[in-house]
C-alpha cells in the first residue's frame, strides 16, 4: 500500500471510546498497522476495503475503509470471532 495519510471518521473515534468502556483496549496504531500490513484484505460495501488481522487467540479485528486521493479514512473497525471471518 502506498504511503498516505490515515484520518479516522468521527465514529471510528466514538468506537475506540465505546469499546474501551467495555474493556477492550485498541489503539489508532494498531488500526493504522492492520490497513498498512493486513492478513487479508477484501472488498467491502460501496467499494470499501475490509482490513483484518488478528488481534488475539481466538479474534481478528476487522478495519473498514475508503480510499481517497492521497488519503485513506478509517470508516469504522470491529472485532470478530476468528471461526466466522478466518474461512477461506
Amino acid at each position: 500500500m502506498s504511503m498516505c495519510a490515515i484520518r479516522f471518521s468521527d465514529h471510528a473515534l466514538l468506537k475506540l471510546e465505546i469499546l474501551r468502556a467495555h474493556d477492550v483496549h485498541l489503539n489508532t496504531k494498531l488500526i493504522q498497522d492492520i490497513v498498512s500490513k493486513p492478513e487479508k484484505l477484501m472488498e467491502g460495501y460501496k467499494g470499501r476495503k475490509i482490513a483484518q488481522r488478528s488481534f488475539d487467540p481466538d479474534h481478528v479485528l476487522r478495519v473498514v475503509y475508503e480510499e481517497h486521493l492521497g488519503e485513506i479514512v478509517i470508516i469504522t473497525f470491529y472485532p470478530g470471532r476468528r471461526e466466522r471471518y478466518d474461512k477461506d
